[in-house]
């Protein structure tokens, strides 16, 4: 699915939740994952029941960090998250526990990431795609009468399938892998906007 089906799905589902009296939704962007990875990113949380949302977020990161294709660092990717969310006193506020699945494709490139491909993956560049899911908790401060500041963490397990070079610019293709990964799946320290 490309990033332009994405953003619709996302507005499609913006309109249909703000479109009921009782209902609201929440937009948001991941500060800490924005600038870490230089990737826009944006979120939309929907309330479901009196303590539960539904969170949606994507970041699309689709450019050299150098901005030139004689140095092939690059952290080129989407991902995509969904997350079922338990709130503890009241919604938008306070603590949560969350459920979560991702997913991802990639094309990295002059990274060192050994948790997440290899020791030495600065050597290397890595196309390929990933799923996964796991557990999170959360906390959203209350800045205002519509604004708060969220921070989460979530642990669980991606399966990365991807295509190896030999090098970062250029180079042969090594070889075809999959990784199974545990540890980190989210984090997030985010600004989040209440729509009523």
């Amino acid at each position: 699915m490309n990033m332009k089906k994405i953003f619709a799905l996302l507005f499609l589902v913006f309109c249909v939740t703000i479109s009921g009296k009782s209902q609201q939704v929440a937009v948001k962007t991941n500060l800490l994952y924005g600038a870490y990875t230089a990737t826009p990113n944006m979120g939309l949380e929907i309330r479901l029941a009196k303590a539960s949302t539904l969170d949606i977020g994507v970041g699309y990161n689709p450019w050299n960090l150098n901005g030139s294709t004689a140095n092939n660092k690059k952290l080129v990717h989407w991902l995509g998250q969904v997350e079922y969310r338990h709130w503890l006193c009241q919604r938008f506020t306070g603590h949560f526990f969350g459920v979560h699945a991702l997913g991802t494709q990639f094309n990295i490139a002059g990274h060192e990431l050994p948790l997440l491909l290899e020791k030495g993956s600065k050597n290397y560049r890595y196309q390929g795609y990933g799923y996964g899911g796991g557990i999170s908790y959360g906390y959203n401060f209350f800045l205002g009468k519509r604004w708060g500041l969220e921070a989460t963490i979530g642990m669980g397990y991606a399966r990365l399938h991807y295509d190896k070079y030999d090098c970062v610019k250029c180079g042969a293709k090594i070889g075809a892998e999959v990784k199974n990964y545990f540890g980190p799946t989210k984090a997030g320290i985010s600004l989040v906007y209440i729509i009523k």
